[in-house]
């Protein structure tokens, strides 16, 4: 199982997942031609996509949705809710394209084991997943406003973690959104800051663990070796010795992640 996470922050969100006999794109929140040219940097041909599994229907995860699952004809799958908030923004998709995966469920796509949990998130029921083949498992987590013990318990034993590190509180509290947004954001259905991520990994991380990739990374308020820095210095506070067993990785709201084979 290999996977890039080819975009990742306010601006737009896609993240790729695959074996030799399944490929899966999850959320098309960049236009058609930058989501190509993402797959074409980790030498993925997109004609060979499997499906497209959407989290939720803010446009930074559905931005290019119908326009890339009509050209490749692909197949697309998100819980009731979802497709109901999503329907006009994403263009006419046919039937046979169309496709229910309810929360809390697990799938099975090819040789790949999916399965969806809750978070709490201002969307009309997002949901996030993990991915399991050949008894590894890579676990996708962001758009969050805290992390239930239940997300916890359904991420842990994670091979690999791409995990929300939205902000930093003090940049969001100095910046300059307006009051309301900033409640949002720090509010129970707005996203994970650093600190929080940093706490939430603490009880996720175990012996399986070996990469985390800190994700969604506001561009007003956050920066990458500032969201680097406050996650490893909790985790070595609570004597994980990242760089060693466990390494932190950035992702980039507009350059993919190498492609990295889960052994």
């Amino acid at each position: 199982m290999h996977f890039s996470v080819l975009a990742s922050g306010s601006t737009g969100n896609a993240f790729y997942i695959g074996t030799e006999k399944e490929k899966i794109l999850v959320d098309a929140g960049l236009s058609g031609k930058e989501l190509t040219r993402l797959f074409h940097q980790i030498q993925v041909d997109p004609a060979e996509l499997s499906r497209i599994l959407v989290t939720h229907e803010h446009s930074d995860h559905i931005k290019g949705l119908g326009i890339f699952a009509r050209k490749h004809r692909l197949p697309i799958y998100a819980n009731e809710k979802t497709w109901k908030a999503m329907d006009q923004a994403i263009g006419k998709i046919d039937l046979d394209q169309k496709f229910i995966f309810k929360m809390e469920e697990t799938k099975s796509f090819g040789d790949i084991d999916v399965e969806s949990f809750a978070v709490s998130h201002d969307a009309a029921e997002p949901m996030f997943y993990t991915f399991h083949h050949n008894g590894k498992k890579v676990a996708l987590v962001t758009d969050l406003g805290y992390v239930s013990e239940r997300i916890k318990k359904t991420v842990e034993g994670a091979d690999a973690l791409i995990f929300e590190a939205n902000h930093d509180v003090e940049m969001l509290r100095m910046g300059r959104y307006p009051w309301s947004v900033k409640r949002r954001i720090l509010g129970d259905t707005g996203h994970v800051s650093n600190e929080d991520c940093a706490l939430a990994l603490r009880d996720i991380i175990d012996d399986q663990t070996k990469r985390i990739y800190l994700a969604h990374l506001s561009k007003d308020n956050n920066m990458k070796d500032l969201a680097r820095m406050s996650v490893e210095h909790g985790l070595s506070e609570y004597g994980f010795s990242v760089g060693e067993r466990i390494t932190l990785h950035d992702t980039d709201p507009k350059e993919p992640t190498a492609l990295y084979e889960v052994v």
